[in-house]
């Protein structure tokens, strides 16, 4: 894989700090959110490039987190003090806490707003991404309302019925419906279409196809996850790509933008405590970012990114037992050697990721979410509101304030 970052000079540094306290309202807004991503991923990806090009001992900064702009944020649920992803996206999504395994609703099973649709209503274009199922708990928390986060069909026919302008990355979640039913349901892409959205799969329908809602997949299977990028073909679809084609849409007309892009594959790699694949679906979110930034660049004035997680998974740690010291090379042998340690077997082989963890002596504390606050990145229009210690619902209630726009 190339270098997936880039080192921003000093005087951009300056520039970023004078621009990225602006009290300017922010027209054009991009929520990241990295599934599972805690500070210690981050420092994970980070060293894993310092490693790569020779340094044992450094990091090398990714792009976000050279943000001027840093603060932290609590994720405890209104039933658990360890959430999961449907109630810390709704929390994310809705300004409001609720109980795990809900969706979209508060504890009381009544429907709560998303500022998605409150910006919409404003005059705003959506765009919602994921590089999981565009049904999935965090995608669907900016649009869908259950008590059940994995009721994957409704869930789909509320995407149906948002009408926001832009969805993309990850196909749909059990499309035709649970697979518990004798009797499959209409392919819930057929809601879609009769709603108006056109689907593109791949980046040369994305390119032929100029419509006002659209549904960008991969090209192969438009159903479940994109592949992890560890070791995925070059053309494979990613959420950079996602990305740049939301921007293409979501700027023509409006009063501006609200995109959110998760990185959802961060989570299942450290769900199953897989160093390598997590390391490089950071990077790949960090690319996506890096997209965002480049449009910032642009606008500056007017244009906001806040970039941080749902909750920790995994509890990953670098450095592992005694020793002061951890060795990411080791994962050199999983790209170079086709014969033993190929992709494909480390990918598929749970012991042979664990072998190459205490290898690099990476620890891992949990195959599941920990309680550990995230961090929180900012540039731009509004970010000096993101400093310093919050909760995740504070989060849209400051994005609305950036944007000057009422919180429902």
């Amino acid at each position: 894989m190339k270098k997936t970052t880039r080192i921003i000079t000093v005087a951009l540094a300056i520039a970023l700090m004078a621009t990225g306290c602006s009290s300017n309202k922010a027209k054009y807004v991009f929520l990241f959110i990295g599934d599972g991503m805690g500070f210690s991923h981050v420092a994970l990806a980070e060293a894993y490039l310092a490693q790569e090009r020779g340094d044992a001992c450094g990091q090398d900064p990714l792009t976000f987190t050279q943000f001027p702009v840093l603060g932290m944020a609590t994720t405890f649920s209104a039933s658990n003090p360890i959430t999961c992803s449907s109630a810390a996206g709704t929390a994310l999504a809705t300004g409001y806490k609720t109980k795990n395994h809900m969706l979209g609703m508060n504890p009381d099973s009544l429907p709560l707003k998303s500022i998605a649709y409150t910006l919409h209503e404003a005059g705003y274009k959506i765009g919602i991404m994921t590089n999981v199922g565009i049904n999935h708990a965090t995608p669907a928390a900016f649009y869908a309302h259950n008590v059940n986060r994995s009721d994957y069909y409704p869930i789909g026919l509320e995407l149906a019925a948002s009408g926001f302008e832009f969805f993309g990355g990850g196909g749909y979640l059990h499309p035709t419906g649970s697979p518990k039913l004798e009797e499959p349901l209409p392919y819930l892409g057929d809601a879609a279409e009769a709603a108006g959205y056109t689907f593109a799969r791949g980046l040369d329908e994305f390119a032929r196809k100029k419509c006002d809602k659209i549904i960008l997949t991969r090209q192969t299977d438009y159903e479940g996850s994109l592949p992890y990028r560890f070791g995925c073909a070059e053309d494979e679809l990613n959420l950079a790509q996602v990305v740049d084609a939301a921007i293409q849409v979501l700027e023509k007309g409006g009063k501006g933008f609200f995109a959110m892009a998760e990185g959802g594959l961060i989570d299942y790699a450290a769900h199953s405590n897989n160093t390598i694949a997590d390391i490089f679906e950071t990077l790949d979110m960090d690319q996506a970012v890096a997209v965002a930034y480049e449009f910032y660049k642009k606008h500056p004035k007017q244009t906001l990114i806040v970039v941080t997680a749902d909750h920790e998974t995994g509890g990953v740690s670098l450095g592992r037992e005694r020793g002061y010291r951890f060795d990411l090379t080791v994962f050199d042998e999983v790209k170079t050697n086709e014969s033993t340690n190929d992709a494909e077997q480390y990918m598929n082989t749970k012991a042979v990721q664990q072998e190459y963890s205490e290898r690099a002596h990476i620890g891992w504390t949990t195959g599941s979410h920990t309680g550990s606050p995230v961090p929180v990145w900012a540039v731009g229009a509004g970010s000096q509101l993101f400093a310093g210690r919050m909760d995740n619902t504070d989060i849209p209630r400051k994005i609305c304030q950036a944007m000057g726009v009422d919180f429902e």
